[in-house]
């Protein structure tokens, strides 16, 4: 996982069918309940393989909608679990695909300073 929607999302469904791995899903099946979209960080590869970057971002209208998350991977589990923005399934984190070249730093900002460019 690597992206997150904020609340800034206009619930315009932009995003929906841009996203090649189905991660994204709205607010009525957002599984915590929150009435915004919603990325799952188990499925979300950043569109790494199908997009030079995450298509979600350049289909959003929305400025500051879709920013950068952590990598979803053991290293960063502890953000993931007990974060009021996650419901995960079964599984552990499991080192999901993410862009190296983003920094931790713009990573962990998830502002506008860190939108996806």
């Amino acid at each position: 996982m690597a992206v997150r929607i904020t609340d800034l999302c206009i619930s315009c469904d932009a995003c929906l069918d841009e996203c090649p791995t189905a991660s994204i899903v709205n607010e009525d099946d957002n599984p915590t309940g929150e009435d915004t979209y919603y990325v799952n960080p188990a499925t979300c590869t950043e569109c790494i393989g199908d997009h030079d970057s995450p298509a979600c971002q350049a289909a959003c209208p929305t400025d500051g909608c879709i920013v950068w998350d952590l990598p979803y991977d053991e290293e960063h589990k502890a953000h993931f679990e007990g974060n009021d923005l996650y419901v995960l399934g079964e599984d552990a984190a499991n080192n999901q695909e993410f862009r190296p070249e983003v920094s931790m730093e713009d990573r962990k900002a998830g502002d506008v300073d860190s939108v996806i460019e």
